[in-house]
């Protein structure tokens, strides 16, 4: 659970049963997994070190979906 922790640390701000933190934190992501998203989209034309970025963009979105389930399971309690 440190590793966790560690690697997402804004997923366990998220406090038990308040909605405010829930949100604010799944915003935080999906806007920065967006940006991410806009910025790959623009550089993927590239062709030396597009799938390199293809693969960059791929962990973002990975990191990012993986924060949100971590939120979710704060909020409901399910992580000590």
């Amino acid at each position: 659970m440190d590793m966790l922790k560690t690697l997402w640390p804004f997923s366990f701000k998220v406090k038990e049963k308040d909605v405010t933190s829930l949100v604010v934190q799944l915003i935080v992501l999906i806007v920065a997994c967006a940006i991410a998203g806009v910025a790959i989209g623009l550089l993927m034309w590239i062709p030396i070190i597009g799938w390199i970025i293809g693969i960059v963009g791929s962990l973002i979105g990975l990191y990012c979906l993986i924060g949100i389930v971590l939120c979710v399971l704060q909020f409901c309690g399910m992580l000590k």
